[in-house]
């Protein structure tokens, strides 16, 4: 069996990585839905952004994300501080409350996939943690 192209390669590995995310997600309990996690990992990621630098990060309009920030701040998981550079505008950030539910989420998805990195072989797992260290000097690169 040949190696596959870079190509082939990097559409099998996003494939793979969503799909475990996916499993992962479907079998956690937990606290907010997975896309409200998804968006406080976003905010996390680019904190103090704009609703709009937010929306072009998540592929979505401006309106949508806007609906989302307000369900989280309204739970007290975001926050809103006005933009130094434009009156008209807003900066998001994460609250208290938002990290400690963020690590929830985290730790519950951990949980789950624990056992089944537990069961793996010792080479098994030598060969996720030298991918794990490539991926993220891949992404540390793309930046």
């Amino acid at each position: 069996m040949s190696a596959p192209s870079s190509n082939e390669l990097g559409a099998q590995l996003l494939s793979a990585v969503a799909k475990f995310n996916r499993w992962a997600t479907k079998h956690s309990v937990l606290p907010i839905s997975s896309a409200q996690a998804r968006l406080l990992g976003l905010v996390e990621a680019n904190e103090d952004a704009r609703i709009g630098e937010l929306a072009a990060a998540d592929h979505c309009s401006q309106p949508t994300m806007t609906a989302q920030v307000k369900k989280l701040e309204e739970q007290g998981l975001l926050v809103r501080t006005p933009d130094e550079d434009d009156a008209r505008a807003s900066r998001i950030a994460l609250t208290d409350a938002g990290r400690g539910v963020l690590q929830e989420v985290r730790q519950a998805r951990t949980d789950v996939i624990a056992p089944v990195l537990a069961a793996l072989s010792p080479q098994d797992r030598e060969v996720l943690v030298r991918a794990n260290e490539l991926l993220r000097q891949i992404a540390a690169d793309a930046r």
